[in-house]
């Protein structure tokens, strides 16, 4: 039966969330049940495109990305594929309606990846934050609405704005290991060997502004999803917070985290939050 292989599908995509993020996986669990599981689904399937570019160095990745991208496409025609985090995909994309512009948007951007190391201009760092992250956000929200196209228009430049957020921060905090790991130099304009204040202040404005935005259409969702993304937005923001407090030197040569105690007492300040209305 079908279903059966559709369970460990769905299976494999939680695994995947709760081995490879420890944050979102706990931003996930604060979600509805109803919905749960289709955020699962999302986040294996930009999980795996990203592995291949950023982890399997002793691979071909272009042929793996190759292969991956035809699986994507046959999956999302189909309905059904063998790979089962597609399959989880697949079910997910059909069930919410997400429009493929955004599928290929992401896939696009991921294979940036591959080759891409200087993102001189804000119009091509702008291009790659829009698949990477912005993209994700918003086929979120087509589940955090279910599908309700009104809302999803509504609250469409909110979702993108805090997924660009959760991007930079991310990029902020990976500096390291994509500059010295990966050679990669996301920030238009910013010399990293020489990462300053004025230059880590200027990003972190421009995230602040992001959060901003982000946080007006968190509190606009519906109760099934609001817990959970405000969870994730709390975690993101004391990240920046410690990440603009640290040195540009110590950024440069650490990865910056928030401890699993500071997690913890974040999911707990935010339930508050949210079971006395504040988020609003």
């Amino acid at each position: 039966m079908k279903s059966i292989f559709d369970h460990v599908s769905f299976s494999c995509s939680k695994t995947v969330t709760e081995s490879y993020s420890t944050s979102f996986s706990l931003a996930t669990k604060m979600l509805h049940t109803s919905i749960r599981g289709d955020v699962y689904n999302i986040y294996g399937f930009v999980r795996f495109a990203d592995e291949i570019v950023d982890t399997f160095h002793e691979y071909d990745k272009s042929f793996l990305f190759n292969k991956f991208e035809q699986d994507l496409e046959e999956a999302l025609s189909h309905k059904i594929s063998l790979n089962p985090i597609l399959n989880a995909f697949q079910h997910t994309y059909h069930k919410y309606q997400i429009p493929h512009h955004l599928v290929a948007s992401f896939m696009k951007s991921m294979r940036m990846d591959l080759s891409k190391k200087i993102y001189k201009t804000d119009e091509e760092y702008k291009d790659y934050i829009y698949g990477s992250a912005d993209v994700v956000g918003l086929m979120c929200l087509k589940v955090f609405v279910k599908g309700d196209q009104e809302a999803y228009d509504n609250l469409k430049s909110s979702a993108m704005a805090l997924g660009s957020a959760f991007q930079k921060v991310n990029f902020l905090r990976d500096l390291k290991d994509d500059f010295e790991g990966l050679d990669r130099t996301y920030f238009p304009n910013t010399n990293l060997r020489a990462l300053d204040e004025v230059s880590k202040n200027r990003i972190v404005a421009e995230i602040n502004e992001d959060f901003r935005l982000g946080y007006e259409g968190i509190a606009k969702l519906p109760n099934t999803a609001k817990f959970g993304v405000y969870t994730a937005y709390k975690y993101y923001s004391k990240l920046l917070q410690k990440l603009q407090n640290t040195p540009p030197l110590e950024i440069q040569n650490t990865r910056i985290r928030v401890s699993n105690y500071q997690k913890f007492g974040l999911l707990a300040k935010s339930y508050v939050n949210y079971k006395l209305n504040l988020v609003q």
